[in-house]
Formats: C-alpha cells, structure tokens, sequence
C-alpha cells in the first residue's frame, strides 16, 4: 500500500528536476528563433536544437566552443555552461547572413 502511495506522489508531483535546465532554439526559415536566448549565468544548461527546416544547418559559436550540424527536421543535443555573465553570438554556418543570434548569461 505505501509503495502505490508513494508512486501516486510521483505522478502528481510534475515533471522532474532536471527539465529545469533545458533551454531550446528553432531553425525556421534559416532563422533561429528566438534570436536572443537568455540562460542563468553559473550553470550548466541543455540547449535543444530543433530544425523545422527542409534542409540542414550548423550551430556554430566561436565563445561557446561548439559547432554541430542540426540535420532537416531533426533535434540536436548540446550542452553549455556554466558561463559567465556576458553575450555569446551564435550563427549559422549554412545561412550566415540569416540565421544569427546570441545566448546571454545573466
């Protein structure tokens, strides 16, 4: 009996803990979307990459150290951080004069 009450607080506590750094950008229209992503300064966080494009593109930042081509409407993983307070640029390598933007560590 207490294991089934314990598995019901499961269920009505929510989604786990570890959701809460999950940060997410879209590729759209060679764009990224939002163009402007803010993430806590001092942490690590999950960024998914999710491309709703028809054709590839590459997440490329020379601050963040990280290049990875997102393939057509797949997702891709990456993780950052923890960073210092300040603007990270990020561009895509496919469509540079489109899809730019920046992370921004408060």
């Amino acid at each position: 009996m207490y294991r089934a009450i314990f598995l019901f607080c499961l269920l009505l506590s929510g989604p786990s803990q570890a959701a809460e750094g999950d940060y997410a950008l879209v590729i759209q229209g060679n764009r990224f979307v939002p163009e402007e992503l803010v993430v806590p300064a001092g942490k690590k966080v999950r960024l998914v990459v999710e491309n709703r494009d028809d054709t590839p593109e590459e997440f490329e930042s020379h601050g963040l150290n990280r290049e990875k081509i997102v393939p057509a409407h797949t997702s891709v993983v990456l993780y950052i951080g923890p960073l210092s307070a300040g603007v990270y640029p990020f561009f895509g390598d496919y469509h540079e004069t489109t899809a730019r933007g920046s992370i921004i560590a408060r």
